[in-house]
């Protein structure tokens, strides 16, 4: 597939003299560009593994979707770019996403006025491509009159990290502390791998979504992730007598640790394996030099944000944005209402069943 210009007809005036315009990339063509999108993310937003363009293969080969990248570009100068996922589903519908599995997405641009141009053109494919919404996973929002922001009021969750291991347990609430003592006490093995792990990981990962009633992104997702970061993601292992009873994929940026995916069974909560395994998680990110421990996103008041609350993390507001054609932005969101009965059904099906049922489901779910 080719690259498309999409000429801008009327651009801002702080961009009309530099002769702007906008490309579409994807197929072949957006592979070819990937090392020069990655550059001018590097440059751009160097700490978070999150923007990286190596996500549009990654997440198109382990979730089957149509990758897009608008570049906008001035002579042979980048401005900004937007990543996004085209998502079809005969179950749920078209969407446009920027970009799915991720916390953090959208735009990223070197200015306000570079970021509404990209805005302009997503909200024009959204309308060629006929989906139910365009949503933009921004942390700080773009002003763009055709955008409203969602009301579900999450937060990503960061912590600053020590230069060293002892300087953070220091730091730690004493019950945090005691329940990493307990753990090593059961005798749980903690190990790391890429491939050869990743059996483990999903079998952890999957039971565990089942038993929350959410179905499990499939296990071709992950080996694509581990594919496209061959040297920034691996995964962590906590064993209780050979077995797996908790798991973590974990990212590692340019100064900024990120655990994506991370899961335990709750057979074994009394081993406070889950303590232990962060434990590591943080260990690693400052044996790698990071500044930056980034848990992920939660709900305030939930059981996950005072999980990560107790470690000392700290709420970033989120910002996610959404153009809406048809229905509302929390159609789709596990929180509606409507799918509580589905939910029970959910957490009472075969593991196994889910495992095949899940993968479908969840690529049609932005």
């Amino acid at each position: 597939m080719s690259t498309l210009s999409l000429p801008i007809t009327a651009p801002p005036p702080a961009l009309a003299s530099a002769g702007p315009h906008v490309r579409v990339h994807t197929g072949d063509a957006l592979a070819e560009r990937l090392a020069a999108l990655a550059e001018f993310v590097s440059a751009t937003q160097p700490q978070s593994i999150s923007r990286s363009p190596s996500w549009l293969p990654a997440l198109g080969g382990g979730l089957g979707h149509t990758m897009y990248c608008l570049e906008l570009t001035a002579g042979s100068r980048t401005r900004g770019i937007l990543p996004l996922a085209y998502m079809r589903s005969a179950l749920f519908g078209r969407f446009l996403v920027g970009l799915p599995y991720l916390n953090v997405g959208g735009v990223i641009a070197e200015d306000a006025e570079a970021g509404q141009v990209l805005v302009d053109r997503a909200i024009d494919m959204a309308d060629a491509l006929d989906v139910r919404f365009l949503e933009l996973r921004h942390e700080r929002p773009v002003v763009h009159p055709q955008l409203v922001t969602s009301p579900d009021a999450k937060a990503n969750l960061r912590l600053d990290l020590p230069s060293t291991p002892t300087e953070l347990w220091e730091r730690l609430p004493a019950k945090v502390r005691n329940q990493v003592r307990k753990a090593r006490r059961n005798e749980l093995i903690v190990a790391w791998g890429r491939d050869e792990v990743l059996p483990d990981f999903y079998e952890v990962f999957s039971r565990n979504m089942r038993d929350l009633g959410t179905p499990a992104y499939g296990f071709g997702l992950f080996a694509s992730i581990l594919h496209h970061f061959p040297t920034q993601a691996e995964v962590c292992i906590v064993r209780a007598a050979g077995r797996p009873i908790a798991a973590a994929l974990l990212l590692h940026g340019d100064s900024t640790t990120e655990v994506p995916s991370a899961s335990s069974l709750r057979s074994h909560n009394h081993t406070c394996a889950n303590m232990l395994m962060y434990w590591h998680l943080l260990e690693r990110a400052i044996a790698r030099g990071q500044s930056t421990f980034d848990f992920g996103r939660s709900s305030p008041g939930s059981g996950t944000y005072r999980f990560k609350l107790q470690w000392g993390a700290c709420p970033v507001p989120t910002h996610w944005q959404y153009y809406v054609r048809r229905g509302e932005s929390s159609d789709m969101r596990p929180s509606n209402p409507k799918y509580r009965t589905l939910i029970g059904i959910w957490q009472h099906l075969p593991v196994c069943l889910t495992r095949i049922l899940g993968p479908w489901c969840v690529r049609g779910i932005p």
